[in-house]
């Protein structure tokens, strides 16, 4: 019966991991994507006013790259998202870790 308490306790374990990585990866992901994703919008933006994609692309790239430039000259925000991030990352590491003390536990 140890045997299955371990396993359950390591499967848990793994399907802790596999959460807490799947959140870092969608939120550092959308950091990523957001802007590309505000080019796409800018530019379908235009395309109702008669312009065509490629004028719009030209139009929509320089206007989010003057965004994303003044939201990183914002003191300590783009500092403050990269440590929401690390907190994720630390707080997974050690809710993972919390599993290795339970299997121990468990084998004894």
């Amino acid at each position: 019966m140890k045997n299955v308490s371990v396993a359950l306790v390591r499967l848990l374990q793994f399907l802790v991991f596999v959460v807490f990585t799947f959140m870092v990866l969608v939120y550092f992901g959308a950091l990523i994507l957001l802007p590309l994703d505000a080019v796409v919008l800018v530019m379908k933006l235009l395309s109702v006013f008669g312009l065509s994609n490629f004028v719009g692309a030209l139009i929509a790239i320089p206007v989010v790259a003057y965004i994303c430039y003044s939201v990183y000259k914002i003191p300590k925000l783009s500092a403050m998202l990269l440590e929401i991030g690390m907190d994720m990352v630390n707080t997974g590491k050690m809710r993972v870790e919390a599993f290795n003390e339970l299997a121990e536990e468990v084998k004894a």
